[in-house]
């Protein structure tokens, strides 16, 4: 089995969004020594809980202080920008890195509303042109614009030697049938998605449109986990991440509790409810438990790879959980 990284690079409480992003370097290098194949950056806007805002700022960042490991974002949102000009830094990227930078290309707005009209006049038009702007994109990183078109004068410079490797991020139909369309890479985010994630899988499996000969689906599934030497220890660590999420609905915090701030907080019982729903979406125990319900995950999905986000207080409970996933993993 395959095993990736997502990191949104969360702020937690008592640091500073400096210190969340150095937390978030030195994830990347034990990660790449523990054999990731690969580690995501996420855009997000407007959110004080979260530091990175500019994925395409972390990953030259964390892939000069790495050796191996594949960078990329986890994902780009599209519908903000140009397609040329995510093309030239993707393809500075890799001019850098070759056969290391990975582009995931995402839909969503990764904000409120008012982060939205800030960063674009017209976010839905934007989504709904998703399909031609995904086009336009693998045109300008591979240089294939066809003959005669109004764009095939015009390269995004400098063109690697190795292009970065395109992959598709989303929760739902669409985004599955749009990489199959286009024969790319799929990613799911199980651990954000309520859909029939197996129906919606299989519709990008059936539906895949090799663009080049060999080429086949691949298939990576985003989940949630919290690993720890034992199952108590990690639900310990977990509840500081869903402590957070609540105190964030309510307007109350931005950052990740500490586990002792987390046991303070008074649960109403509407709030236990939503805790408990919560908890079906992350993968929380020992190495053993974590390793198999992977498994069981990989198989239901015939997923490639497993992608995991892990948010909790510590930095070092956060590297220990992925280095205890790993030598489970790959023992």
């Amino acid at each position: 089995m395959k095993l990736s990284i997502l990191d949104q690079s969360s702020i937690s409480s008592g640091q500073t969004a400096g210190e969340a992003l150095q937390a978030s370097l030195r994830l990347a290098q034990i990660g790449d020594e523990l054999g990731y194949t690969r580690y995501w950056s996420a855009e997000h806007h407007d959110m004080q809980g979260l530091a990175c805002s500019a994925p395409e700022v972390m990953i030259p960042y964390i892939a000069a202080n790495t050796k191996r490991i594949r960078v990329g974002s986890g994902a780009v949102l599209l519908p903000y920008y140009k397609p040329y000009k995510v093309a030239e830094v993707f393809n500075m990227l890799a001019t850098l890195f070759p056969g290391r930078i990975d582009i995931g290309i995402g839909r969503a707005p990764g904000g409120s509303a008012e982060a939205t009209n800030a960063l674009s006049d017209n976010f839905l038009q934007q989504v709904y042109a998703m399909p031609e702007k995904v086009e336009e994109l693998l045109h300008f990183l591979y240089d294939e614009f066809p003959k005669g078109h109004e764009l095939s004068k015009v390269t995004a410079s400098p063109m690697p030697p190795v292009p970065s490797k395109p992959w598709l991020l989303g929760t739902g139909k669409k985004s599955a049938m749009l990489a199959a369309q286009h024969g790319l890479a799929y990613a799911f985010g199980h651990f954000m998605s309520e859909a029939d994630g197996e129906a919606i899988i299989q519709s990008y499996l059936d539906s895949f449109q090799s663009k080049k000969q060999g080429e086949k689906p691949q298939l990576l599934l985003t989940v949630s986990a919290v690993c720890a030497e034992t199952t108590k220890r990690a639900e310990e660590i977990a509840l500081s991440s869903l402590i957070g999420r609540l105190q964030q609905a309510k307007g109350e915090g931005h950052t990740v509790p500490s586990i002792d701030e987390a046991r303070k907080y008074t649960l109403s019982n509407q709030e236990k409810e939503q805790l408990e729903n919560m908890k079906r979406n992350i993968i929380v125990g020992n190495p053993q438990e974590v390793g198999a319900a992977l498994k069981q995950l990989q198989v239901r999905y015939n997923a490639d790879e497993m992608m995991i986000v892990t948010i909790c207080h510590s930095p070092e409970d956060k590297r220990r959980s992925y280095k205890l996933i790993a030598e489970e993993v790959f023992s």
